[in-house]
């Protein structure tokens, strides 16, 4: 059989806040499988991008002081940066805002628009007076007309589960400005789904995703399918409309026409035929993995946009469910709403690639990352028992035997057992089950320390007539453990770069486990794993925690756990409204104390005066500055936060500060004439 052609993507993150360990579920997972096709020796192109377009980010960088431009450039060196620390091996990351991206986007909507496929309509839409523009639905909330919940999202009601029109909320408000919405009319352009709706419906039929996902989306075709609104009005960050002037393509539009911008940006570099992937009969396979909320998009509007636009559609559309961490969802105020950057700085990375790959199948479940599993699990498999193998047999070849393997194995058809559940082990790989794969490599490893423990080399070695069985025994073991690190190569690609240079051996391939290395010299074992310490677990909760502390305002529990939300014109991530807001009491402090405390980073403990009160508040800045420069100063606080059990103590209160962190953390100061106690309004 011929190698296979294949472009796999991961669904592209919103450029407006970091990597969490939520979304690295699915850039693992994509990882994992682009990492073992290209071992088994198929071309495996892995390209995504930052998705660049829309309200929140043309808003965030407003509230930042800054260009959108700007701001997608600090976010993509962070997001390039988190997928680097966390081994995700892209072919080529992008960006959506990029000439390859708006010239597709033209193409496919010219070619729609030819087909008859473009529709105009007049609706009626919320307009913000204050801020002078429409709003998008997630923009808008109010009073649910089914169940008279406060504060809901124009679409949809968190309490009740209702769906409406945002015209139907009771109360409605601006979340950009705290105005009440007018009704006004817009001239939209729309995509006429229903068009394709023979072709989608035998598109799913033919297995090019999940049943669950297939069977949730043939629930539509009950009715006739919905025309989809792919415009917006400007004010708007994103590509104008050609001939359409102040209108701009919807970032739903040009969001994944991305796959092919960034695809096309590696073919200009790599001299690749983007045609080859593309055309409408192409023999080379595409496919998406993506988070369950985004099915919608990934299976009835792409795959129609592709086929209207002349391209392709995807060989299939693959997705995951979401992360929970101890059976919750993620939370700021728990410290289990961990991004990528905390994880790193506390934890190794291929820990948590294998706990994800013990756990992932090929099914939509949510996934949980439960704390104390996550330290046995990586404690018991890779520490107590893969690299197990490796300390055990490596030092007698070392000190016995001058570093060098033995002419022959003493159990070869043990070792061809070994070899032989590669095949299953493959074919669990390729049907994204990586769970039943881990468990059978760390079945494999359990037998390979079962052999160690039966044969006893070092009470052989104590006897100089055993030496040369000591060093079969050993050959024999480091063999067993050299193919297990071959079929782990796809989720510890480090540890595995490691063990080559520890066995002497170019980049290791699949095939390779077939032929033992016999009569070799390999080179000083040195540990390649140790055990997680639960001080190590318990500081990085603690840090998620002191992080979400410091920040300048309260902020909402995240509630996204894919890559992207549903509605990519949902809120700034961390905004409130602003009757939430004018719950916030904020106070001026003077701080009459300071000291660090023992056994933290970060951690200033302050003894603040607020006008005849004292508070005793815990704030993450040690790194910008001592407790010198704090005694006396005057600082805004927020003083109607409850007290909060942290490992250090209770804190009773949150500085207001701002800046990127580290030595950069600028405390918010009043004006003076200020006194403590007095209100900030």
């Amino acid at each position: 059989m011929s190698p296979r052609k294949i472009l796999v993507t991961s669904a592209l993150p919103y450029a407006n806040g970091p990597i969490h360990l939520g979304h690295l579920v699915e850039y693992i997972q994509t990882d994992i499988w682009a990492r073992f096709q290209r071992m088994v020796g198929n071309t495996c192109y892995y390209v995504c991008a930052d998705d660049a377009h829309g309200t929140p980010i043309m808003l965030k960088a407003e509230a930042e002081g800054i260009t959108p431009l700007q701001l997608l450039a600090q976010v993509g060196k962070q997001h390039r940066r988190d997928f680097n620390n966390f081994l995700v091996a892209f072919d080529n990351y992008h960006s959506t805002h990029s000439p390859e991206n708006r010239r597709f986007s033209e193409l496919i909507y010219a070619r729609l628009k030819q087909g008859g496929h473009i529709v105009r309509r007049t609706i009626s839409q919320f307009f913000d007076p204050q801020k002078q523009m429409f709003l998008p639905d997630r923009f808008i909330r109010g009073t649910c007309p089914v169940c008279q919940a406060a504060d809901q999202y124009g679409d949809n009601c968190e309490v009740c589960g209702g769906t409406y029109s945002p015209t139907d909320l009771i109360d409605p408000v601006s979340v950009v400005s705290g105005a009440k919405p007018q009704q006004r009319e817009s001239e939209q352009l729309f995509f006429k789904l229903g068009n394709f709706r023979d072709f989608l419906a035998a598109w799913l039929e033919q297995n090019h995703t999940q049943k669950e996902i297939a069977n949730k989306q043939k629930e539509l075709f009950a009715e006739p399918l919905l025309e989809w609104d792919i415009s917006r009005n400007s004010p708007y960050w994103g590509f104008e409309i050609p001939d359409e002037p102040g209108k701009f393509f919807y970032v739903w539009m040009d969001a994944p026409i991305g796959y092919l911008a960034s695809f096309q940006n590696l073919c200009a570099r790599e001299g690749l035929d983007f045609d080859e992937f593309f055309k409408p009969d192409s023999r080379c396979e595409l496919y998406h993995f993506i988070g369950k909320d985004i099915a919608r998009f990934h299976t009835l509007f792409w795959p129609a946009q592709l086929h209207g636009g002349g391209f392709r559609t995807p060989s299939a559309v693959w997705c995951h469910g979401f992360l929970t961490v101890n059976g919750k969802k993620m939370s700021k105020r728990h410290g289990t709403f961990i991004t990528a950057d905390t994880y790193f700085r506390h934890l190794a990375p291929e820990y948590l690639r294998y706990y994800f790959a013990a756990k992932l199948d090929d099914g939509i479940d949510d996934l949980d990352l439960n704390l104390d599993d996550f330290k046995a699990r990586v404690n018991s498999d890779l520490v107590g028992k893969l690299v197990n193998i490796a300390s055990r047999c490596a030092g007698f070849i070392s000190k016995q035997f001058g570093g060098r393997l033995s002419d022959a194995l003493p159990d070869l058809p043990m070792y061809r057992e070994f070899v032989a559940a590669g095949d299953t082990i493959a074919a669990a790989y390729e049907q994204r089950q990586y769970n039943q794969a881990m468990r059978r490599i760390m079945a494999l490893a359990d037998r390979a320390n079962q052999y160690v423990d039966a044969a006893k080399p070092w009470v052989l070695v104590k006897q100089p007539e055993n030496l040369a069985t000591v060093q079969s025994i050993c050959t024999q073991g480091l063999n067993l453990f050299r193919i297990l690190i071959i079929f782990l190569k796809p989720v510890l690609p480090a540890t595995a770069e490691q063990v080559e240079k520890f066995l002497n051996l170019p980049p290791q391939s699949w095939r390779d486990a077939k032929h033992p290395l016999l009569a070799c010299q390999i080179e000083r074992y040195h540990p390649l794993l140790t055990r997680i310490e639960q001080c190590s677990i318990e500081a990085m909760v603690e840090h998620s925690k002191t992080t979400a502390a410091t920040a300048t305002t309260a902020t909402a529990t995240a509630a996204e756990t894919s890559p992207r939300a549903a509605d990519a014109e949902s809120p700034v991530a961390g905004q409130i409204s602003g009757e939430q807001f004018a719950r916030v009491d904020l106070r001026i402090a003077k701080i009459v104390a300071a000291e660090y405390v023992e056994g933290a980073d970060k951690l200033v403990r302050l003894r603040l005066d607020i006008g005849g009160q004292q508070r005793t508040v815990l704030a993450g800045i040690k790194t910008a500055y001592s407790p010198e420069e704090l005694n006396g100063r005057l600082v805004v606080m927020v003083a109607n936060l409850a007290p909060r059990k942290m490992k250090f103590g209770v804190s009773e209160g949150m500085l207001l500060a701002a800046g990127p962190g580290g030595k950069d953390i600028f405390l918010l100061s009043p004006d003076q004439g200020a006194v403590p106690g007095m209100r900030v309004k």
